[in-house]
Protein backbone atom coordinates (compact mmCIF):
# COMPACT_ATOMS: atom_id res chain seq x y z
CA UNK A 1 0.00 0.00 0.00
CA UNK A 2 1.45 3.18 -0.77
CA UNK A 3 0.77 6.44 1.06
CA UNK A 4 -1.04 8.28 -1.88
CA UNK A 5 -3.81 5.31 -1.25
CA UNK A 6 -5.13 7.27 2.14
CA UNK A 7 -5.32 11.12 0.87
CA UNK A 8 -8.20 13.03 0.50
CA UNK A 9 -9.58 16.43 -0.01
CA UNK A 10 -9.82 17.90 2.94
CA UNK A 11 -11.01 21.79 3.18
CA UNK A 12 -9.26 23.92 6.50
CA UNK A 13 -12.17 25.24 7.37
CA UNK A 14 -13.34 21.56 8.23
CA UNK A 15 -10.90 21.43 11.29
CA UNK A 16 -12.71 22.28 14.87
CA UNK A 17 -11.02 24.87 16.61
CA UNK A 18 -13.57 24.50 19.42
CA UNK A 19 -15.42 21.54 20.54
CA UNK A 20 -19.25 21.57 20.47
CA UNK A 21 -21.43 22.48 23.79
CA UNK A 22 -22.32 20.34 25.48
CA UNK A 23 -19.87 17.78 24.47
CA UNK A 24 -22.55 14.87 23.69
CA UNK A 25 -23.81 17.92 21.18
CA UNK A 26 -21.60 16.73 18.64
CA UNK A 27 -22.66 15.19 15.51
CA UNK A 28 -22.21 11.09 15.03
CA UNK A 29 -21.93 9.75 12.01
CA UNK A 30 -22.35 5.53 12.23
CA UNK A 31 -20.53 3.86 9.62
CA UNK A 32 -21.82 0.05 9.55
CA UNK A 33 -20.57 -2.22 6.66
CA UNK A 34 -23.55 -3.47 4.38
CA UNK A 35 -25.61 -0.71 5.82
CA UNK A 36 -23.99 2.31 4.92
CA UNK A 37 -24.40 5.41 6.75
CA UNK A 38 -26.77 7.42 9.34
CA UNK A 39 -26.06 11.14 10.82
CA UNK A 40 -26.58 11.39 14.44
CA UNK A 41 -25.79 13.36 17.78
CA UNK A 42 -23.52 11.63 20.30
CA UNK A 43 -26.04 11.94 22.87
CA UNK A 44 -27.26 9.30 20.43
CA UNK A 45 -24.97 6.94 21.42
CA UNK A 46 -27.06 4.67 23.81
CA UNK A 47 -29.14 3.83 21.76
CA UNK A 48 -27.08 2.07 19.22
CA UNK A 49 -25.58 -0.04 21.98
CA UNK A 50 -27.04 -3.22 23.69
CA UNK A 51 -27.68 -4.59 26.89
CA UNK A 52 -24.21 -5.96 27.75
CA UNK A 53 -22.02 -4.31 25.41
CA UNK A 54 -18.97 -2.70 26.86
CA UNK A 55 -17.38 0.54 26.04
CA UNK A 56 -13.93 0.49 26.72
CA UNK A 57 -12.42 3.71 27.83
CA UNK A 58 -9.00 5.11 27.67
CA UNK A 59 -8.43 6.84 30.89
CA UNK A 60 -5.37 8.65 30.37
CA UNK A 61 -4.89 12.43 31.68
CA UNK A 62 -3.11 15.12 29.20
CA UNK A 63 -0.03 17.52 31.15
CA UNK A 64 0.70 20.65 29.79
CA UNK A 65 3.71 19.11 28.10
CA UNK A 66 4.51 22.40 25.89
CA UNK A 67 7.12 24.32 27.28
CA UNK A 68 8.74 27.45 26.13
CA UNK A 69 11.99 28.31 26.83
CA UNK A 70 15.34 29.56 25.69
CA UNK A 71 18.85 27.57 25.18
CA UNK A 72 21.70 29.50 26.70
CA UNK A 73 25.66 28.59 25.32
CA UNK A 74 28.36 31.12 25.94
CA UNK A 75 27.55 33.73 24.15
CA UNK A 76 23.86 32.92 22.00
CA UNK A 77 20.78 32.25 22.96
CA UNK A 78 18.22 30.62 20.66
CA UNK A 79 14.10 30.75 21.64
CA UNK A 80 13.01 27.19 21.34
CA UNK A 81 9.68 25.16 22.00
CA UNK A 82 10.14 21.16 23.92
CA UNK A 83 7.05 18.99 23.15
CA UNK A 84 7.84 16.31 26.05
CA UNK A 85 7.15 12.87 24.78
CA UNK A 86 7.91 10.56 27.22
CA UNK A 87 8.62 10.34 30.33
CA UNK A 88 12.34 8.25 31.00
CA UNK A 89 13.03 8.37 34.76
CA UNK A 90 11.72 10.62 37.50
CA UNK A 91 14.15 13.73 35.98
CA UNK A 92 14.42 13.08 32.37
CA UNK A 93 11.88 13.34 29.36
CA UNK A 94 12.08 12.41 25.96
CA UNK A 95 10.91 15.67 23.83
CA UNK A 96 10.38 17.14 20.17
CA UNK A 97 12.29 20.34 20.47
CA UNK A 98 12.03 23.04 17.91
CA UNK A 99 14.51 24.48 16.31
CA UNK A 100 16.24 20.98 16.14
CA UNK A 101 18.95 22.10 13.91
CA UNK A 102 20.13 24.77 16.33
CA UNK A 103 20.35 22.57 19.79
CA UNK A 104 22.84 20.19 20.52
CA UNK A 105 24.03 18.16 23.59
CA UNK A 106 25.09 19.82 26.46
CA UNK A 107 22.99 22.82 25.84
CA UNK A 108 21.02 24.16 28.60
CA UNK A 109 17.53 25.34 28.35
CA UNK A 110 15.82 27.58 30.89
CA UNK A 111 11.81 27.01 29.96
CA UNK A 112 8.96 29.35 31.92
CA UNK A 113 9.99 32.82 33.19
CA UNK A 114 13.61 34.37 33.05
CA UNK A 115 13.50 36.41 35.47
CA UNK A 116 14.03 36.28 39.15
CA UNK A 117 11.09 35.25 40.89
CA UNK A 118 10.60 34.48 44.83
CA UNK A 119 8.84 30.96 43.45
CA UNK A 120 10.76 27.82 43.19
CA UNK A 121 9.06 26.96 40.48
CA UNK A 122 10.02 30.31 38.05
CA UNK A 123 13.63 27.85 36.93
CA UNK A 124 12.87 25.54 35.25
CA UNK A 125 16.01 24.37 33.99
CA UNK A 126 17.43 20.87 31.80
CA UNK A 127 20.14 20.00 29.89
CA UNK A 128 20.36 18.21 26.77
CA UNK A 129 21.76 14.81 27.08
CA UNK A 130 21.10 13.25 24.15
CA UNK A 131 20.17 13.47 20.28
CA UNK A 132 18.23 10.53 18.11
CA UNK A 133 18.06 10.39 14.71
CA UNK A 134 14.35 10.35 14.78
CA UNK A 135 14.13 14.53 15.64
CA UNK A 136 13.79 13.30 19.72
CA UNK A 137 15.94 14.66 22.54
CA UNK A 138 16.67 13.73 26.06
CA UNK A 139 15.90 16.28 28.56
CA UNK A 140 17.91 15.72 31.77
CA UNK A 141 15.84 17.94 34.39
CA UNK A 142 17.40 20.33 37.41
CA UNK A 143 14.08 19.04 39.00
CA UNK A 144 12.94 15.50 39.52
CA UNK A 145 9.95 13.92 40.59
CA UNK A 146 6.77 15.54 42.00
CA UNK A 147 8.71 18.73 42.14
CA UNK A 148 9.36 18.12 38.77
CA UNK A 149 5.59 17.29 37.54
CA UNK A 150 4.72 20.90 39.79
CA UNK A 151 6.85 22.88 37.42
CA UNK A 152 6.15 21.30 34.27
CA UNK A 153 2.28 21.98 35.92
CA UNK A 154 2.88 25.70 36.45
CA UNK A 155 5.27 26.05 33.13
CA UNK A 156 3.49 24.29 30.45
CA UNK A 157 0.65 24.85 28.11
CA UNK A 158 -1.82 21.92 26.71
CA UNK A 159 -0.27 20.59 23.67
CA UNK A 160 -3.28 21.16 21.42
CA UNK A 161 -2.84 19.59 18.25
CA UNK A 162 -0.39 22.03 15.63
CA UNK A 163 -3.33 22.11 12.89
CA UNK A 164 -5.38 23.74 15.56
CA UNK A 165 -2.19 26.00 17.60
CA UNK A 166 -1.72 27.46 14.05
CA UNK A 167 -4.62 29.07 14.00
CA UNK A 168 -5.21 30.40 17.40
CA UNK A 169 -3.53 30.37 20.51
CA UNK A 170 -4.51 28.48 23.51
CA UNK A 171 -6.12 29.74 26.47
CA UNK A 172 -7.89 28.69 29.92
CA UNK A 173 -10.57 26.63 27.98
CA UNK A 174 -7.99 24.43 26.74
CA UNK A 175 -7.25 23.09 30.23
CA UNK A 176 -9.97 21.88 30.83
CA UNK A 177 -12.17 20.94 26.99
CA UNK A 178 -8.86 19.18 25.86
CA UNK A 179 -9.23 16.58 28.71
CA UNK A 180 -11.83 13.94 28.99
CA UNK A 181 -14.15 14.28 32.42
CA UNK A 182 -12.88 10.73 33.25
CA UNK A 183 -8.93 11.43 33.02
CA UNK A 184 -6.82 9.82 36.05
CA UNK A 185 -3.48 8.83 34.98
CA UNK A 186 -1.21 11.65 34.01
CA UNK A 187 1.03 11.20 31.67
CA UNK A 188 0.08 11.56 27.63
CA UNK A 189 0.79 14.93 25.22
CA UNK A 190 -2.21 14.16 23.67
CA UNK A 191 -6.16 13.68 24.37
CA UNK A 192 -7.68 10.56 23.45
CA UNK A 193 -10.08 12.81 21.94
CA UNK A 194 -13.20 10.25 21.35
CA UNK A 195 -13.43 10.36 24.92
CA UNK A 196 -13.72 13.96 25.04
CA UNK A 197 -17.81 14.07 23.98
CA UNK A 198 -18.29 12.24 27.13
CA UNK A 199 -20.94 13.98 29.64
CA UNK A 200 -21.93 12.68 33.10
CA UNK A 201 -25.28 12.67 31.81
CA UNK A 202 -24.25 10.56 28.80
CA UNK A 203 -22.36 8.32 31.24
CA UNK A 204 -25.40 7.79 33.15
CA UNK A 205 -27.68 7.24 30.38
CA UNK A 206 -25.14 4.22 29.12
CA UNK A 207 -25.33 2.66 32.64
CA UNK A 208 -29.18 2.91 31.93
CA UNK A 209 -28.98 1.34 29.28
CA UNK A 210 -27.28 -1.92 30.52
CA UNK A 211 -23.68 -1.09 29.04
CA UNK A 212 -20.77 -1.46 30.99
CA UNK A 213 -17.66 1.03 30.78
CA UNK A 214 -13.95 -0.02 31.79
CA UNK A 215 -11.17 1.72 31.93
CA UNK A 216 -7.70 1.35 30.15
CA UNK A 217 -4.67 3.57 30.17
CA UNK A 218 -2.64 4.57 27.03
CA UNK A 219 -0.28 7.33 27.52
CA UNK A 220 -0.23 9.17 24.39
CA UNK A 221 2.89 10.82 22.98
CA UNK A 222 3.86 13.69 20.51
CA UNK A 223 4.79 10.89 17.64
CA UNK A 224 0.73 10.84 17.48
CA UNK A 225 1.28 14.11 15.68
CA UNK A 226 3.96 13.33 13.45
CA UNK A 227 3.31 12.96 9.13
CA UNK A 228 3.89 9.75 7.50
CA UNK A 229 6.92 10.19 5.55
CA UNK A 230 7.46 6.81 3.90
CA UNK A 231 5.52 6.46 0.35
CA UNK A 232 5.13 2.63 1.20
CA UNK A 233 3.00 2.48 3.90
CA UNK A 234 5.13 -0.72 5.64
CA UNK A 235 8.02 1.29 5.82
CA UNK A 236 6.34 3.99 8.57
CA UNK A 237 7.71 2.89 12.14
CA UNK A 238 5.15 4.35 14.83
CA UNK A 239 6.73 5.74 18.16
CA UNK A 240 6.13 3.33 21.29
CA UNK A 241 3.25 4.17 23.65
CA UNK A 242 3.09 2.71 27.41
CA UNK A 243 -0.39 1.23 28.30
CA UNK A 244 -2.05 -1.07 31.11
CA UNK A 245 -4.72 -3.39 31.18
CA UNK A 246 -5.65 -4.82 34.24
CA UNK A 247 -6.42 -7.85 34.54
CA UNK A 248 -10.30 -6.87 35.70
CA UNK A 249 -10.77 -4.95 32.42
CA UNK A 250 -8.96 -8.33 30.63
CA UNK A 251 -11.53 -10.69 32.35
CA UNK A 252 -14.41 -8.05 31.87
CA UNK A 253 -13.89 -7.85 28.33
CA UNK A 254 -13.68 -11.67 27.56
CA UNK A 255 -16.77 -12.30 29.43
CA UNK A 256 -18.67 -9.83 27.33
CA UNK A 257 -17.27 -11.96 24.17
CA UNK A 258 -18.74 -15.21 25.74
CA UNK A 259 -22.11 -13.60 26.79
CA UNK A 260 -22.64 -12.29 23.00
CA UNK A 261 -21.81 -8.83 23.87
CA UNK A 262 -20.11 -6.21 21.90
CA UNK A 263 -16.80 -4.60 22.60
CA UNK A 264 -16.62 -1.13 21.53
CA UNK A 265 -13.00 1.16 21.80
CA UNK A 266 -13.90 4.81 22.53
CA UNK A 267 -11.13 5.88 20.20
CA UNK A 268 -8.10 4.96 18.72
CA UNK A 269 -5.83 4.24 21.63
CA UNK A 270 -8.14 1.73 23.24
CA UNK A 271 -8.39 0.15 20.39
CA UNK A 272 -4.37 -0.06 20.01
CA UNK A 273 -3.84 -1.06 23.67
CA UNK A 274 -6.88 -3.55 23.71
CA UNK A 275 -5.39 -5.56 20.32
CA UNK A 276 -1.81 -5.37 21.85
CA UNK A 277 -3.61 -7.45 24.68
CA UNK A 278 -5.02 -9.66 22.65
CA UNK A 279 -3.87 -13.12 21.31
CA UNK A 280 -4.58 -14.73 18.01
CA UNK A 281 -7.17 -17.06 19.79
CA UNK A 282 -9.14 -13.04 20.41
CA UNK A 283 -8.44 -13.68 24.78
CA UNK A 284 -7.51 -10.48 26.00
CA UNK A 285 -4.72 -11.02 28.81
CA UNK A 286 -3.56 -8.45 31.23
CA UNK A 287 -1.08 -5.72 30.04
CA UNK A 288 1.71 -3.17 31.00
CA UNK A 289 3.94 -2.43 28.20
CA UNK A 290 5.09 -0.44 24.83
CA UNK A 291 3.08 -1.11 22.18
CA UNK A 292 3.60 0.05 18.39
CA UNK A 293 1.19 -1.53 17.09
CA UNK A 294 0.61 -0.20 13.94
CA UNK A 295 -2.86 -1.50 11.71
CA UNK A 296 -3.50 -0.61 8.07
CA UNK A 297 -6.20 -2.66 5.77
CA UNK A 298 -5.42 -6.41 5.80
CA UNK A 299 -4.99 -6.33 9.66
CA UNK A 300 -7.31 -8.94 11.41
CA UNK A 301 -9.01 -7.54 14.47
CA UNK A 302 -9.15 -9.58 17.27
CA UNK A 303 -10.88 -8.01 20.46
CA UNK A 304 -12.90 -5.06 19.02
CA UNK A 305 -16.47 -4.71 17.51
CA UNK A 306 -17.13 -1.28 17.42
CA UNK A 307 -14.88 1.82 17.34
CA UNK A 308 -15.60 5.38 18.21
CA UNK A 309 -13.42 7.97 17.02
CA UNK A 310 -13.21 11.22 15.58
CA UNK A 311 -12.17 11.81 12.44
CA UNK A 312 -8.70 11.95 10.92
CA UNK A 313 -6.37 13.84 8.21
CA UNK A 314 -5.64 12.48 5.21
CA UNK A 315 -2.12 10.28 4.98
CA UNK A 316 -2.69 9.74 8.70
CA UNK A 317 -1.85 6.60 10.57
CA UNK A 318 -4.96 6.79 11.95
CA UNK A 319 -7.24 7.03 8.73
CA UNK A 320 -5.16 3.73 7.72
CA UNK A 321 -6.74 2.51 10.73
CA UNK A 322 -10.50 3.30 10.45
CA UNK A 323 -10.00 2.00 7.12
CA UNK A 324 -8.77 -1.53 8.27
CA UNK A 325 -12.08 -1.24 10.80
CA UNK A 326 -14.48 -0.92 8.39
CA UNK A 327 -12.70 -1.19 4.91
CA UNK A 328 -10.91 1.56 3.17
CA UNK A 329 -13.60 2.21 0.28
CA UNK A 330 -16.63 2.48 2.39
CA UNK A 331 -14.58 4.89 4.75
CA UNK A 332 -13.84 7.22 1.89
CA UNK A 333 -17.54 7.16 1.15
CA UNK A 334 -18.13 8.27 4.65
CA UNK A 335 -15.33 10.93 4.77
CA UNK A 336 -16.38 12.53 1.60
CA UNK A 337 -20.34 12.09 3.05
CA UNK A 338 -18.67 14.16 6.55
CA UNK A 339 -17.49 16.49 4.47
CA UNK A 340 -20.17 17.40 2.13
CA UNK A 341 -22.09 17.80 4.85
CA UNK A 342 -20.57 20.18 7.49
CA UNK A 343 -18.99 17.18 10.15
CA UNK A 344 -16.28 18.77 12.09
CA UNK A 345 -12.83 17.28 12.10
CA UNK A 346 -9.84 16.14 14.28
CA UNK A 347 -9.13 16.64 17.40
CA UNK A 348 -12.47 18.98 19.15
CA UNK A 349 -14.43 18.08 15.96
CA UNK A 350 -17.11 15.27 15.97
CA UNK A 351 -17.20 11.69 16.33
CA UNK A 352 -18.16 8.63 13.97
CA UNK A 353 -19.50 5.13 15.27
CA UNK A 354 -17.69 2.19 12.99
CA UNK A 355 -18.87 -1.29 13.24
CA UNK A 356 -16.20 -4.19 12.17
CA UNK A 357 -16.10 -5.52 8.68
Amino acid sequence: MQLADFDFDLPEDCIALRPASPRDAARLLRVTPGEGLADLRVSDLPDQLRDGDLLVLNDTRVIPARLKGVRHRETTSVVCEATLHQRLSPSRWSAFMRPGKRLAVGDRVRFGETTDRACLLAGLDATIVEKGEGGELVLAFDLAGPDLDLAIAERGEMPLPPYIAAKRAQDERDRADYQTIYAQADGSVAAPTAGLHFTPELMERLRARGVETRFVTLHVGAGTFLPVKTETVSDHRMHAEYGEVSAEVAEAINACHARGGRVICVGTTSLRLVESAAGEEGLVRPFAAETSIFITPGYRFRAADGLMTNFHLPKSTLFMLVSAFAGRELMRAAYAHAIATGYRFYSYGDASLLWRA
